[in-house]
Formats: C-alpha cells, structure tokens, sequence
C-alpha cells in the first residue's frame, strides 16, 4: 500500500519536479494550429505516448531502474537519451526538469539523490528526466512496472494541462482526453524491454511534434520554455 500512496504523490502534480515550465513540443503544434481542439489533442497525446514515450523516455527509465546507482550504466543510458532528442528544445527541457527533480528530491533527502545530483553537476550525467526517475524512485518503493505508469501518467498529464494553460481546451475536455488515453499507457507498459546486449537503442520518433518545438523556441513570446 505505501509504494501505490508514494507512486501517487510522485503523479501529483503539486509535487516540485518543475514539469509545470513544459509543453514538450505542444505549444509550438497550437500556435501551429489555430483550431486545435480536445480531438487534436486525443490524436497528439495518442502519437507522442506510442512514438516517444513508449519507445524512448519508457525505456531508459526501465533500463536506469535497473541500474540502481551505477553511474556508468546511467550515463550510458543518458547518452542514447540525448542522442535519440533530435530537437535542442526537447533535449534541453528534459535535462532541465531532470534537474528539476533532482533538486527537489535532494532537499526532501530521498536516498541517493545528493549522488546523483553531485555526478550531474560533475559532468559525469546529463541528468534527462526519464534516467532521473529511474534512479530516483526505486529508493522510494517503487518497483519498475510502478514507476514506468508513474512516468506514462506524468508524461499525457503534462500535455493536457499544457493543453488547458494554453487556453486550446477546458478542463473537462482535457480530462477526458487524459481518461482516453490511460488505456494507451496501459497497453504499452505491458511492452516487455529486454536488457540490451550492445549499444542501447531508443526509437522514439515525433518529428512533427520536435519540429514545433524548434519552430516555438524562436517566438518572441511563449509560455513555455518548450
């Protein structure tokens, strides 16, 4: 019971991980598309969960849980992420929020977070989001499969409220594109993901969603900071 109360508090989106400053590339697909509305946002949660996140920022959780505190085998992790972020703003927003994260779990004194805190600000990780959750939440209680559904709810929920903020949709629609997409999330966790025997591949693909995001990062004006 403490490991699903704990994997709600880490889904809580009162919860410090600085996700809140994010649209992941879905600012840049409104301002593209003036008629944005509750089924676009269906199809576009739809896309990035089964072509990123399932493929990408799943995996190397999955892979960094298993890690547990090894830097090496983290770091290694953290550069397929980088290498797999085609579009600066998606690659520099996930290391930020990984940032983010860890800071707040350094301050809340989770185990193991000042390491890994001290290997980011040495240079010996990156510090993307999904290698951070990883390492992070297994000190917690989490175990993988918890912590793979914390981060696919985490992933759709933060577009849907990028969705609201940005004034394309209302709360109910949001809702009920999030409700529509749990299904989603729960089929794709059921995706097994073997340990790799040579370099980690991660194939997430969203180039109308990065190209957005490369388009929104040179607005004058923008509300998120991808």
């Amino acid at each position: 019971m403490l490991a699903a109360l704990t994997a709600l508090q880490q889904a809580d989106t009162a919860f410090p991980s600085g996700s809140f400053a994010f649209s992941n590339g879905l600012e840049g697909l409104i301002a593209d598309n003036p008629t944005f509305d509750e089924a676009a946002l269906a199809r576009t949660l739809a896309a990035a969960l089964r072509f990123r996140w399932a493929g990408t920022d799943r995996v190397a959780l999955i892979l960094a849980h298993r890690a547990g505190p090894a830097i090496e085998r983290l770091a290694a992790i953290d550069a397929a992420l980088e290498a797999a972020s085609l579009s600066e703003p998606m690659r520099v927003g996930s290391r930020r929020n990984g940032a983010s994260l860890l800071a707040s779990h350094a301050r809340l004194g989770t185990p193991g977070a000042a390491e890994l805190r001290a290997a980011v600000r040495a240079g010996r990780l990156l510090g993307h989001l999904p290698v951070v959750q990883g390492a992070l939440w297994p000190a917690l209680g989490l175990d993988e499969r918890n912590a793979a559904s914390v981060s696919g709810y985490l992933f759709a929920s933060g577009l849907t409220s990028a969705a609201v903020r940005l004034g394309a949709i209302g709360a109910i629609e949001a809702q009920r594109s999030l409700s529509g997409a749990l299904p989603l999330i729960a089929e794709l966790l059921d995706e097994r993901v073997p340990e790799p025997e040579g370099e980690i591949e991660l194939t997430g693909f969203t180039p109308l969603i990065e190209i957005a995001a490369m388009r929104q990062a040179q607005a004058e004006l923008r509300l998120f900071a991808n």
